[in-house]
């Protein structure tokens, strides 16, 4: 792993770990002020709402980086030889294609076309671009991943589904 993959890694990490932290904040509060002083805040309901966006993309991408996320992997497992790297590359190319197209070509679209219009969020007043630029930024960690596993494959042979080889290390979820 080069230096500058556990440098995004690293700045993934950091940044799911504190928005998800706020996010629970928010929602502890939004829960204590609805329920016990029975008058909701309208902030912390948007911002939690926000949040959330910006940790399911920026944890989705972390997850594929880590190559833990979801996948189907017949195709890699009953291949062998040359069809399972074409097979790997395939697979590579549709992931690359997705984060390139639509989050990254659509989601500069989208924040550009947002921000034209002067969209703010209604309580906190936010421009909603602002929100909506979690959607380029995570395809494009998700682009740069794509190019690690690439390399990987091209190297090692190993497809964006596999694990490396050594032992796995003991810690948390984001470890």
């Amino acid at each position: 792993m080069t230096l500058f993959t556990r440098g995004v890694d690293l700045i993934l990490r950091f940044v799911i770990t504190i928005a998800f932290s706020v996010l629970v904040a928010c929602v502890v509060w939004q829960v204590f002020s609805r329920y016990v002083l029975q008058s909701p805040s309208t902030v912390t309901d948007e911002m939690a709402r926000f949040l959330f966006i910006w940790v399911a993309l920026l944890g989705g991408a972390y997850t594929l980086g880590q190559r833990r996320h979801l996948a189907i992997d017949l195709l890699p497992v009953i291949t062998t030889g040359t069809t399972r790297l074409l097979v790997n590359a395939a697979i590579i190319g549709a992931i690359a294609f997705f984060a390139g197209v639509v989050l990254i070509y659509g989601g500069i679209d989208l924040v550009a076309r947002t921000l034209e219009t002067g969209q703010v969020s209604p309580a906190l007043r936010l421009p909603m671009g602002l929100i909506y630029i979690a959607i380029p930024f995570s395809g494009t960690c998700m682009l740069y991943y794509c190019l690690t596993f690439l390399i990987d494959l091209l190297r090692e042979g190993r497809g964006p589904n596999e694990q490396q080889t050594a032992a796995p290390k003991a810690g948390g979820p984001l470890d």
